[in-house]
């Protein structure tokens, strides 16, 4: 693969939408799953959305509303993160952060209980009713919930195009491997480019 900043299918159009994972309050201000990089990558994610608006759809990850509650592993998750559960946080942290929300309409939230948005959802078919074949991925983290959203749209045949300057993650180290395996294992199904090749060649409005 080659590891240019380009974009290999060609540009974007018409057939995409800007899928923004998780750029929420309890990610961004003083809690345990603050990602104090959030606000680099801010800005670049503020001209994607500003640029397509109506092709955005903003994910929120939804804790548990107490602890202990969930099936399974996520039962025993929200035991140890209790701190992070609605109850604990209130219900206003799981909202978008502010210089996002605004965009708001025309762009969409999609909520969504575990790390992927495409289980136990119908995203899947909103998009491909919407004859929207490719997923332009930001947001994070990286290691987390990027990831589980990218692992689904490879799943299903959706280009996936990430933007690289436009990620984030609460951990440098793991960030770091998972761009290397993005760029590196993923060569034919998934596209790393900057915000400015992005933009420059996403015109469609």
């Amino acid at each position: 693969m080659s590891k240019s900043d380009a974009l290999r299918y060609g540009p974007p159009g018409e057939s995409a939408v800007h899928l923004c994972v998780d750029m929420q309050r309890m990610f961004a201000e003083d809690t345990q799953w603050k990602m104090p990089w959030l606000k680099r990558v801010l800005p670049n994610i503020i001209s994607i959305t500003a640029s397509h608006s109506e092709r955005t759809i903003f994910t929120r990850f939804i804790p548990a509303q107490h602890s202990g509650q969930g099936v399974g592993m996520w039962r025993h998750y929200y035991e140890r993160w209790a701190s992070m559960t609605i109850d604990e946080l209130g219900a206003n942290m799981i909202e978008v952060i502010p210089e996002l929300a605004k965009f708001v309409p025309p762009a969409r939230l999609f909520d969504k209980p575990v790390y992927s948005p495409w289980t136990g959802s119908n995203l899947h078919h909103q998009l491909r009713g919407a004859r929207i074949d490719t997923v332009i991925i930001t947001g994070g983290e990286t290691d987390v919930c990027v990831l589980a959203t990218m692992m689904g749209a490879v799943d299903w045949g959706f280009r996936a195009i990430l933007v690289t300057d436009a990620l984030c993650s609460s951990a440098d180290e793991t960030h770091d491997a998972m761009m290397n395996v993005y760029t590196n294992r993923f060569g034919q199904q998934v596209e790393c480019v900057s915000t400015d090749t992005l933009l420059e060649s996403w015109r469609v409005r």
